[in-house]
């Protein structure tokens, strides 16, 4: 609930307020979109699992899990990728951002994300969905339809499936994290050539914020599908599953949202404004 109602926040108060339709905020309302899109795929089955000590899906209700939980995934790592270049733009070339980053070229990177992440998981899902299941009830040493459990399941052949979530997860883990840290090495290089010590702390501000949550989302996908099967067990994909699916989209309002000075100020506002329509 907390997740919820922290992430609607941040979309209901972008939405409505017209000095945060900029590029930043309408990322940030995106990735909020994207973790509401993940939690509510994750955790009311989670919380059944914890509740009775497990619990039941049919092998349609995993699979369409599995596709939810991916595209979320999948389409947040490319968000927190749009707004690191997002950043770099902003505090490198601050002349530009204007023309550059507009906010029609920053719905195309949006439409982008999320075409791009459902594609990738589409062509997972086909290959799982073609796999078959030894008996008619397996357990799933898992709190949810995750990649790994479902191969363990498998009495098919999945050399190539391990592969193509390999090539997939290294592209979401490795790749877009070697773009986000040659921004990042550009934007420390531009934040020291700041004379001035106010926007100096703004700079870094916005980019710890944003670090933060990609060490916690590209950490926990890069130990989990990239690093080696053997050195982990069930129990610490659990752990790192946490992360993602839990820790992220519970942080991320309050990293991103609550500590910005603007946006609570706005939060305000609006409560302010929500008191006197209830008075009256």
């Amino acid at each position: 609930m907390i997740i919820l109602a922290g992430n609607l926040l941040v979309i209901f108060v972008v939405s409505t307020t017209l000095s945060l339709h900029t590029p930043m905020y309408i990322f940030l309302s995106q990735l909020s979109l994207s973790d509401i899109f993940l939690t509510s795929t994750i955790c009311p089955n989670t919380l059944l699992v914890i509740l009775y000590d497990g619990s039941t899906i049919s092998k349609v209700g995993c699979i369409t899990q599995a596709f939810a939980f991916s595209v979320s995934m999948a389409t947040e790592c490319l968000l927190l990728t749009m707004m690191s270049y997002d950043r770099y733009v902003a505090i490198c070339k601050p002349m530009h951002y204007v023309t550059t980053i507009n906010l029609t070229f920053c719905m195309q990177l949006i439409m982008f994300s999320w075409a791009l992440g459902s594609f990738l998981t589409i062509i997972i899902i086909v290959l799982i969905s073609s796999l078959d299941f030894c008996g008619s009830n397996v357990m799933i040493n898992h709190f949810f339809c995750d990649y790994g459990p479902l191969l363990q399941l498998s009495c098919s052949d999945t050399s190539v499936l391990e592969i193509v979530v390999l090539i997939i997860a290294a592209h979401e883990s490795i790749i877009e994290t070697m773009f986000i840290f040659s921004t990042y090495v550009c934007i420390v290089r531009s934040i020291q050539k700041i004379s001035t010590t106010t926007v100096k702390k703004k700079a870094l501000s916005t980019c710890t914020s944003h670090l933060t949550v990609v060490c916690m989302c590209f950490g926990s996908i890069f130990a989990i599908y990239v690093s080696p099967s053997g050195k982990k067990s069930f129990s610490m994909n659990k752990i790192f599953s946490l992360l993602y699916t839990v820790l992220t989209p519970l942080l991320n309002p309050i990293i991103y949202s609550l500590k910005n000075q603007e946006f609570r100020i706005i939060i305000k506002k609006k409560i302010i404004t929500l008191r006197q329509i209830l008075t009256n």
